[in-house]
């Protein structure tokens, strides 16, 4: 999607006017080349997939070629294409595949492996496309769709994660600007094999917690509060329904709204954004004042107002 383009759909779709977005998303499909469609000399994360055709009565492959994070943001609407297409066949990462589970019956899961792909279907989409596709809002399958056994009474424990990888290094805080949360509160990690000033924090699991998504889901699961940039922890919790307060650049991605204090696509989600760019100090010291305020946190934060959807 051209500049110009992209800046108009990110302010539609955080204004939430998604009918203008599709509009533009609409305009932008129109431009494209059909020959340059899935084109193999590309990265998978640069191709475009879907070229508009209808998903309704059709055998309908949801190809998964972005972030772990965007898989599971958009596969909310799954069950909404399942609901209109005749069967649904998800290439999905594969250390995603046992949270789907509980959709196994409507639709089938698949391991994505980049060096056999599975052939064409009738219609072809990546699943970042099913917004579009489906005419879809975000509170079309609102959080949660991720089922965990979850226990509401409240441990007091917050999960922590400072670090998004390797794709947006902005994204990421020092861990030593953790250290106070660590020293007032009861914290875990959520991020495997800490490494530097990181193991140095005091939480219960200085090791790190579990590479495997599953296993950190179900540690997740445990906490009454998770505090985390802007990486897939996110929304692999948001999907959860866990409480999330996650720490923002001053200019973030396009799905968090730095002008409202929670997010339209998990409404657990509340937002704290840097005063300007880089204040990472700035954000700390926000999230300090908000667990000041909650008197008893793990009977507050099971409570947040959720966003306005």
């Amino acid at each position: 999607m051209a500049a110009k383009l992209m800046h108009r759909w990110t302010q539609a779709m955080r204004a939430r006017h998604f009918d203008a977005a599709w509009t533009i998303s609409a305009e932008s499909l129109a431009a494209r080349d059909p020959a340059t469609r899935d084109d193999p000399a590309l990265p998978y994360h640069q191709r475009w997939v879907w070229d508009g055709r209808p998903v309704d009565d059709q055998d309908v492959l949801v190809r998964c070629y972005h972030g772990l994070g965007d898989t599971i943001q958009f596969a909310r609407f799954l069950p909404l294409l399942a609901a209109r297409a005749r069967t649904v066949t998800v290439e999905m990462q594969p250390d995603l595949l046992p949270l789907f589970g509980h959709w196994a019956d409507s639709m089938s899961f698949h391991a994505f492996d980049p060096a056999h792909p599975l052939p064409p279907a009738a219609c072809d989409l990546e699943i970042m496309d099913l917004a579009f596709a489906l005419r879809a809002a975000p509170d079309r399958h609102a959080a949660p769709y991720l089922p965990q056994p979850r226990d509401e009474g409240g441990s007091g424990v917050i999960g922590l994660c400072h670090a998004a990888g390797g794709w947006d290094a902005a994204r990421n805080i020092p861990a030593t600007l953790l250290q106070p949360l660590c020293e007032g509160h009861d914290c875990v990690l959520l991020m495997p094999q800490p490494q530097g000033d990181t193991a140095a924090l005091p939480v219960r699991n200085p090791e790190g917690c579990p590479a495997a998504i599953a296993d950190t889901a179900a540690l997740i699961a445990t906490l009454d509060l998770v505090i985390t940039v802007d990486t897939m922890v996110a929304h692999l919790a948001g999907a959860m329904g866990v409480p999330v307060w996650a720490l923002l650049k001053h200019e973030p991605d396009w799905r968090w709204n730095p002008a409202e204090p929670y997010s339209c696509w998990y409404p657990r989600t509340r937002q704290f954004v840097q005063p300007h760019a880089g204040d990472w100090p700035g954000v700390i010291a926000q999230v300090e004042r908000a667990l000041a305020d909650l008197p008893r946190m793990s009977k507050a934060v099971s409570t947040l107002k959720p966003a306005r959807l």
